[in-house]
């Protein structure tokens, strides 16, 4: 029996929790607290993920996808080295109706590039129906800027066929062979 071990990463709202309980079999495993007036930038959600998220898929054969989410926010940082130990793959997720997203980006690209080196990731931007730009192609414009090219998607993080579009990509990049079956 296999178990592989998914990453989902991205700042603070940017839908990881809630792409993670579209996915999961399992009922979601969350370490929410909530918002302060320290946390400036959300002011629209009553809590954040300060430890991790976690969900499983159910696969054949009783082999699983563990679903593992990050905080978003920095002063978090400790706990990104912690779950991604062990881990296949990461999917970033990015709010694209933040001030930066494309600086978000690049700085979660940057703080998981270690992690990144020794596997594969796949970007997902929520929130395009809110704030249309960037577009995707200035995505790709900003990662060919620091020399990667990495698949980018448009996703609703509500939507089950949006993540699973995210999933699908990143388990093809691990194993484009395996995928084909």
């Amino acid at each position: 029996m296999n178990n592989y071990k998914l990453i989902f990463t991205g700042p603070s709202g940017a839908g990881k929790t809630t792409a993670i309980s579209v996915l999961s079999d399992t009922q979601v495993m969350t370490t929410e607290a909530k918002t302060t007036q320290r946390d400036p930038s959300h002011k629209n959600k009553k809590t954040i993920t300060v430890g991790l998220d976690y969900g499983i898929i159910n696969l054949k054969n009783k082999e699983k996808i563990h679903l593992y989410g990050t905080p978003g926010q920095e002063r978090f940082d400790f706990m990104w080295d912690i779950i991604t130990e062990g881990g296949l793959g990461l999917i970033l997720l990015i709010d694209n109706a933040r001030t930066d997203p494309l600086e978000d980006m690049r700085f979660f690209l940057k703080a998981f590039a270690d992690f990144i080196q020794k596997t594969k990731v796949v970007i997902g931007i929520t929130r395009m129906d809110i704030s249309s730009t960037p577009r995707i192609a200035d995505y790709h414009q900003a990662l060919r800027s620091t020399g990667l090219n990495l698949p980018v998607f448009d996703v609703d993080a509500r939507k089950k066929r949006d993540v699973s579009l995210l999933l699908q990509a990143l388990l093809y990049s691990l194993d484009p062979i395996s995928s084909e079956k």
